[in-house]
């Protein structure tokens, strides 16, 4: 690709409120022990909203965290991505359209944009095939928060797939010429099977959240029906994540697993991570796992690469393979070969 067709991350940007839930705390709101949480389950501690961490201003911090560690003003972005959840500051609001004015990106337009843990993988694919496809599109902003872990009920045995629910937000900056941090190739998947199968039943115009739902509990995520997702996601979820990786890999210049130096994929159990690290022949140290974290939805991507090169895990010339899947269901993958190499 010529060089000024090129996409590359300018600088990545993150927050997470003060406030911890260590694995203890989980136990104790679940029943579940203490060493499961651990060990299990991947989760030392996650990090919860404090009383001003609302989902979007959480977005805006990372956002303007990111442009600190960049020359670039915020005046110069065309676009701003907005992945913040669904379950933010109010209902039917474009939350980009007021981030991108608070970080003074006053010359972009704003879109939200959504596909729950997947969507940091969708808007690096939208931000770069926007770029390349239009010449007046120079820098886009991808930013966004997460607290859907106010969703959760520990009670619930049925969905403790998702007590590592966390808080937080990430951002990236992209430029098209960036001489450094090129976006290759993406692939995204989805299985509508699963569309409903993972809920807020009472939520939206087919049940509102009465004070009566409220108080049944249907105004929580729920997987309401538990044996036929379990028994899909069984059959069908690693292979399609490395079905994504490996699309990804040969729409980045024809490269194979073999080419992955460092996997950055968000929180899962212990044993799915370990399993992804095996398939594509990396060791532990080619990866970072968020047990300090949790999952914080499709932020984790940022996590992972500010965590990656603290700990000097991702390195200059490394290609690293982004993987990510969403409820409803959807899987996804991009590549970006770090530093200058």
């Amino acid at each position: 690709m010529p060089e000024n067709l090129s996409v590359g991350i300018v600088s990545v940007g993150t927050y997470v409120p003060e406030p911890v839930m260590t694995a203890a705390d989980i136990a104790a709101a679940s029943g579940i022990d203490e060493w499961v949480i651990r060990e299990k389950f991947g989760i030392t501690q996650k990090h919860v909203p404090g009383p001003d961490d609302h989902t979007n201003a959480m977005a805006i911090w990372a956002a303007q965290d990111c442009l600190s560690r960049s020359e670039i003003p915020a005046d110069e972005i065309d676009v701003v991505l907005c992945t913040t959840e669904e379950w933010k500051e109010y209902l039917l609001w474009t939350a980009g359209i007021k981030l991108a004015q608070e970080i003074g990106a006053t010359r972009a337009w704003a879109i939200d944009v959504q596909m729950r843990c997947g969507t940091t993988i969708a808007a690096l694919k939208m931000a770069k095939d926007m770029m390349i496809a239009d010449p007046d599109v120079n820098t886009v902003l991808i930013a966004g928060g997460y607290r859907n872990g106010d969703l959760i009920d520990y009670r619930n045995p049925r969905t403790s797939f998702m007590y590592n629910l966390g808080a937080g937000a990430g951002a990236l900056l992209l430029r098209k010429g960036w001489p450094k941090n090129h976006v290759l190739g993406s692939h995204l998947m989805t299985d509508g099977a699963m569309s409903e199968h993972v809920i807020v039943p009472a939520s939206g115009t087919k049940q509102f959240p009465t004070d009566e739902a409220r108080a049944k509990g249907l105004f929580f995520l729920d997987l309401v029906e538990p044996e036929a997702m379990k028994n899909r996601l069984n059959a069908v979820s690693m292979d399609n994540w490395m079905h994504c990786i490996d699309e990804a890999l040969r729409k980045s210049g024809g490269l194979t697993r073999e080419d992955v130096r460092f996997l950055n994929v968000l929180h899962m159990k212990p044993s799915a991570h370990k399993d992804m690290l095996q398939r594509l022949g990396l060791r532990e140290e080619q990866s970072v796992y968020l047990s300090e974290y949790g999952h914080i939805g499709q932020q984790d991507a940022m996590f992972s690469i500010m965590e990656g090169l603290k700990q000097g895990r991702l390195k200059d010339g490394d290609v690293m393979a982004i993987v990510a899947a969403g409820i409803g269901y959807a899987w996804g993958a991009a590549c970006v070969r770090w530093g200058s190499g």
